[in-house]
């Protein structure tokens, strides 16, 4: 529901602080409003049981809280869980469940739509349409580790932004989402467990290396050959992988971070030995490992799936070369779940 309120959560703690002692109110209300904002993720202002009717209705009237709601939730038979995800402009967006025997991880998105023009990729079929705001990202997260616990018995233990959308072109929000998921006063989910994966935004890249962030960096490579990688991604033109190489490698120096390719093989594109040969050689600039995806079809055309042959020639060259690899399977086929770049149309 459109509305000229402004979203609280738009407003830091100080402000929301502020706004109480501008209206008689003590400061302490501010934070006690922040608390319920983030770390006890209220839906709306009744929710927040401690703060006094007077207090509710004064911050009904002068803001809303912008929250996504889960429309559909689908469940596999494997455990994976779809959330089709409204925002409050009745746009939607999809984020994943996928639960492990250790571990589940959030795949969330950061777009609606997508900025680039991966052919492979059902969401780069969707014109962005807009960038999703910190708390929006936040929600998708509080949602799936709610989720988490109530169907596996614990929290969420990792985050991987590889759902609809590049991250790296809504970057301002991204990093105000993943400090507040971060921050004892929201999540308190170590950086360490999150990954932001990108499409190669060199510049991008670079800036993350000077902003020293803490969380994980994954590259969808897809090739490692040029011609081949413009094709599957055309946008890569403006971001040519000699740069690509440059700002991993600066992003190397200044983290000590390893980075981690994720690459899908294709029949007839990418599954010969050229190609092998050439992601080899690419490992070999910045310590990294790889993850090999397992393709869902989008439609008959030019992306399918590669053989297992392909896939354990990949492993073996890069074994023998002493590089981690390891092979991701698809998970939630019978939902279309998977994630981000490697979406299924729902």
């Amino acid at each position: 529901m459109q509305t000229d309120k402004k979203d609280i959560r738009a407003l830091t703690k100080e402000q929301i602080r502020d706004f109480f002692v501008a209206n008689g109110d003590k400061a302490f209300r501010g934070n006690q409003v922040y608390e319920w904002l983030w770390q006890k993720n209220a839906h709306t202002f009744d929710d927040m049981t401690n703060v006094s009717k007077e207090t509710r209705a004064m911050l009904e009237a002068n803001f809303v809280i912008n929250h996504i709601k889960v429309d559909t939730m689908q469940r596999s038979s494997d455990g994976t869980v779809k959330n089709a995800v409204r925002l409050h402009d009745d746009l939607v967006v999809e984020s994943v469940l996928i639960p492990t025997e250790k571990r589940t991880t959030a795949c969330v998105s950061s777009q609606v739509g997508c900025s680039l023009d991966c052919e492979f990729c059902a969401t780069a079929r969707l014109k962005r349409m807009r960038n999703l705001q910190p708390d929006e990202i936040y929600d998708q997260v509080a949602a799936i580790d709610a989720e988490s616990r109530l169907y596996y018995g614990h929290p969420l233990s990792n985050i991987v932004f590889m759902g609809m959308g590049e991250p790296l072109m809504n970057y301002p929000n991204v990093m105000k989402a993943i400090d507040k998921i971060t921050s004892p006063e929201g999540l308190g989910i170590s950086p360490k467990r999150i990954t932001v994966s990108t499409s190669g935004v060199s510049k991008m890249i670079k800036k993350m290396a000077d902003d020293e962030v803490k969380f994980k960096l994954a590259v969808s490579l897809h090739s490692a050959i040029e011609e081949i990688r413009n094709e599957i991604m055309p946008f890569t033109k403006n971001f040519p992988l000699t740069e690509l190489r440059e700002a991993l490698e600066y992003w190397y120096k200044k983290t000590k971070s390893k980075v981690t390719y994720e690459y899908v093989v294709w029949k007839g594109i990418n599954d010969d030995k050229k190609s092998i040969d050439a992601l080899v050689k690419f490992c070999k600039y910045v310590p990294c490992k790889v993850n090999l995806i397992e393709y869902n079809p989008i439609d008959d055309g030019m992306f399918q799936q590669a053989t297992e042959q392909a896939i354990n020639d990949y492993i073996s060259a890069l074994e023998k070369n002493k590089i981690v690899v390891k092979v991701r399977r698809s998970r939630g086929k019978d939902i279309g779940a998977a994630c981000g770049q490697l979406a299924n149309k729902s």
